[in-house]
């Protein structure tokens, strides 16, 4: 592969967020999808339509014979870390939806196969590249808010998720912590650049009658200085579709990012110093296929292992620590 060529891709997995990234990399002109798989036949024919000219696998093993550069995984969870394995010893990139697995020591599998096959491997954290969370961290990393001292991070889903493999602890590896809960420790270590954290408290209620929590909160030791206060769950009563808020306080002033109007896309990030508020960033933002298109623009050039995938450890391990804490497992 050059970098004149654009990376050639399977899809193994094309229900709704694998279609949406296939159509976020064709309107971006970053790779080819070559071919895809996915048990529902519904799936695949909603495929079709996004990218008609790639070929249509009966199997995640014939997906592999297929002439690839990458593979992007959106099945259920249960699967992501034997399907990521299998590609990278096929010598391919992969680029998979969260959680890359299940716990820390899948995950530490995978890490271990794309470091010995030297292969490109990310995992979707896509708020990470919504416009309002890097001002957000921006504006930490430059000193505008003074010391940090606390984080406040929250992602409450009115719904809950509309699969019924995401409410089977064996399938998901958990509820609405490892569903939800993954995306809020990313952005604490994130905006912290911190490389540990300790569990102070935890807690996970399952409200609704199934088998994995439905409400959890922690609160994380980011270094000596720092506490990070995360709140998730599914079917809450929100008062709209979606609760959505990452606050970071210093001694001098806070960011805050927060979605608008209950919408799951659209987040507005606004500086505070005391009772004054200055808005740095509105919405529209078309954040969804970033994290894609980036690891498809790396693909392109460098296919080789990038050391910004061990920081996945620390998510799945402090993920497991919670857990652990409230005295219940994933799975």
């Amino acid at each position: 592969m050059t970098v004149a060529t654009l990376p050639r891709l399977g899809f193994l997995g094309v229900g709704w967020i694998g279609r949406n990234r296939m159509a976020a990399l064709a309107r971006d002109g970053v790779a080819q999808v070559a071919a895809v798989a996915d048990p529902q036949a519904e799936a695949l024919a909603a495929a079709a339509e996004v990218a008609p000219a790639a070929g249509q696998a009966g199997s995640p093993e014939e997906l592999l014979e297929h002439e690839l550069d990458g593979i992007v995984i959106a099945t259920p969870s249960a699967l992501h870390a034997d399907q990521a394995i299998a590609a990278l010893e096929r010598g391919l990139a992969v680029f998979c939806q969260k959680p890359l697995a299940r716990d820390a020591t899948e995950t530490r599998r995978v890490l271990e196969a794309a470091r010995a096959a030297d292969r490109l491997l990310a995992v979707d954290l896509s708020y990470r590249h919504v416009a309002a969370l890097r001002a957000a961290r921006e504006q930490v990393a430059s000193g505008a808010i003074g010391r940090l001292h606390t984080l406040d991070l929250v992602f409450h889903n009115a719904y809950g998720p509309d699969k019924p493999w995401f409410t089977d602890p064996e399938l998901a590896g958990g509820g609405c912590l490892i569903d939800l809960g993954t995306h809020l420790v990313d952005l604490a270590l994130w905006l912290t650049s911190s490389q540990e954290s300790g569990v102070e408290t935890a807690r996970t209620l399952s409200l609704h009658g199934h088998a994995v929590e439905d409400h959890a909160t922690a609160e994380l030791a980011l270094g000596d200085e720092v506490r990070a206060r995360l709140a998730c769950s599914w079917f809450s009563s929100a008062g709209r579709d979606c609760v959505f808020e990452c606050t970071a306080w210093g001694d001098e002033g806070a960011i805050s990012a927060r979605n608008v109007g209950g919408s799951f896309y659209d987040f507005r990030a606004e500086l505070w110093r005391g009772t004054s508020s200055e808005t740095l960033v509105e919405p529209p933002d078309e954040w969804g296929g970033r994290a894609i298109a980036n690891w498809a623009e790396r693909l392109r050039s460098d296919r080789s292992y990038d050391s910004a995938a061990d920081e996945l450890e620390l998510v799945a391990e402090t993920i497991g620590a919670i857990y652990a804490a409230a005295g219940r497992a994933g799975r």
